[in-house]
């Protein structure tokens, strides 16, 4: 009876210990790629449930949006007599599509770096590079250059502060997708820390599909790649003649 007790009491240990807990959801987990698509734009919101009083220590949540990763190879270029050539390059093993930060706080103040190293939620902790060192000279500046160049064009974003935290419990954000989505499963991670030290996490997914003729083209190209590129020709050899007929029009 006693030794019953015991592991009734230890199994619940981890359910007394955790005091708060995210509930969340998403505006919609499904997004359509189609002719006319110029991005998304997708609400994040939730709520930290409690099962006691709040523990003392800053409150604060962190979500992030990965797109599907795949491997990527920087190449650094050198100008050799005039001429821009391809010197030195790493192979990176995994670098997501799309990776969108947004926090309560500024990022430093309310996450730890052993808390960061653990759940890889930094833009660069989020890039699989093991082993670059060996590759190049200087390997972190192929790392920065990536980070840079894809954040150029909206597809690494850090949002610091924007997400709202009202009434001590509520937190919503807006997260804006590009244009340029690459299809696939999208994981949406919201973390929620206290004195920089994560309490809980909890992950949804969004799916992105092309869709219509995006979709037939798409599927096309990898289940039948001949037909797609004499398909591709034709296209190319109509509007090369139509453009060249309306041309010989105008001059008339």
């Amino acid at each position: 009876m006693i030794r019953a007790a015991l592991l009734w009491l230890l199994s619940a240990l981890p359910a007394l210990a955790a005091s708060e807990d995210i509930v969340a959801g998403l505006s919609q987990n499904r997004v359509s790629i189609t002719a006319d698509f110029e991005g998304s734009e997708i609400l994040i919101y939730g709520a930290v449930r409690r099962t006691a009083p709040a523990p003392p220590g800053a409150l604060h949540v962190i979500i992030t949006v990965e797109g599907p990763s795949t491997p990527i190879t920087v190449r650094k270029k050198e100008r050799t007599a005039g001429i821009w050539i391809n010197r030195e390059s790493v192979q990176i093993a995994s670098a997501p599509s799309f990776y969108a930060i947004s926090t309560t706080g500024h990022l430093k103040d309310i996450l730890t770096e052993t808390e960061n190293l653990r759940h890889q939620i930094t833009i660069p902790r989020a890039i699989r590079a093991v082993g670059i060192s060996q590759q190049a000279r200087n390997a972190p500046e192929f790392l920065e250059a990536l980070i840079r160049v894809r954040a150029s064009d909206g597809s690494y974003r850090l949002n610091e502060r924007s997400v709202q935290f009202t009434q001590g419990t509520l937190f919503r954000s807006d997260v804006v997708l590009p244009a340029n989505l690459t299809e696939g499963l999208y994981v949406v991670r919201i973390f929620l820390t206290r004195d920089g030290q994560v309490v809980d996490r909890i992950e949804r997914q969004i799916n992105v599909r092309k869709e219509g003729l995006e979709r037939f083209l798409f599927n096309l190209s990898r289940d039948q790649p001949l037909i797609y590129g004499l398909l591709s020709l034709l296209i190319a050899v109509v509007a090369g003649y139509g453009a060249s007929a309306a041309f010989r029009l105008l001059k008339r």
